[in-house]
């Protein structure tokens, strides 16, 4: 469905003027029932002044009052007197106006830290700024980085509800292919975890067995240390066998 001229600000006077529930306000004007509700709540479209869409003709009283009784009913726009182009779609980055662009690294930071997964383009389209802007918040170096506080852009009405959830679903797919990507690589290049059974069964190999100087005489932890001296007579004894002029007498 067509969405009507100027959106928030008729969801601003559907909001004010109305009992429609917020889904039907959404879907009638193309938005979020996340913003509608910022809107009633006054933390979306703050400065913005409502636009009646039964004097421009978008809407009808009959039709209000119909979608008032029935809380599951849709609105429908009126018929147009007058052909309207549709509208062009948008290219390059968005036009923030004056009043907004000290709030950018606010959005950006909020963005950066709920959704990492979107990319600094993706970033500069919601929020209306540069690469180099975005990079000086991930990196935490910006001039003004001690004042910056996260807020969401919806709020500060820098982007929209649906143009935010677009964006989070897009670059959720994208990190999915490149982990299964990455999953790929790694398997083709052999790195890949061995299985538990392997990796235990060297520690249920039994333990290897000394064997003792002395003929047919086997080592265990009991006698490991029976051929050592126990008694200093003993211990200068092998001394005086094993002196130094008698090792290199031949």
């Amino acid at each position: 469905m067509t969405a009507p001229l100027m959106p928030k600000a008729t969801a601003v006077w559907l909001v004010d003027n109305t009992a429609l529930t917020f889904d039907q306000i959404a879907m009638f004007c193309g938005l979020h029932p996340l913003e509608v509700k910022g809107i009633a709540n006054g933390d979306v479209a703050a400065g913005i002044k409502g636009t009646d869409p039964i004097s421009n003709g978008q809407l009808t009283r009959a039709e209000i009052e119909r979608c008032q009784e029935d809380p599951t009913a849709q609105m429908n726009l009126a018929e147009a007197k007058r052909d309207i182009p549709p509208p062009k779609p948008r290219k390059g980055s968005r036009y923030t106006p004056l009043s907004k662009r000290q709030e950018r690294p606010d959005a950006i930071a909020w963005l950066v830290r709920n959704h990492p997964e979107l990319n600094d383009a993706e970033v500069g389209r919601l929020v209306g700024t540069t690469k180099p802007t975005i990079q000086s918040v991930r990196e935490r170096n910006h001039w003004n980085m001690a004042n910056i506080t996260p807020v969401d852009p919806v709020t500060l009405g820098l982007c929209s509800q649906i143009e935010l959830d677009e964006n989070v679903a897009k670059a959720a797919v994208r990190e999915e292919r490149r982990l299964k990507r990455l999953a790929r690589e790694a398997a083709k290049n052999g790195e890949v975890l061995k299985d538990a059974t392997e990796t235990t069964a060297l520690q249920n190999e039994p333990a290897p067995e000394f064997v003792s100087s002395a003929p047919g005489k086997r080592v265990d932890d009991s006698n490991v240390f029976s051929d050592i001296p126990s008694t200093p007579a003993a211990a200068e004894e092998t001394e005086e066998a094993l002196r130094p002029e008698d090792v290199f007498k031949d």
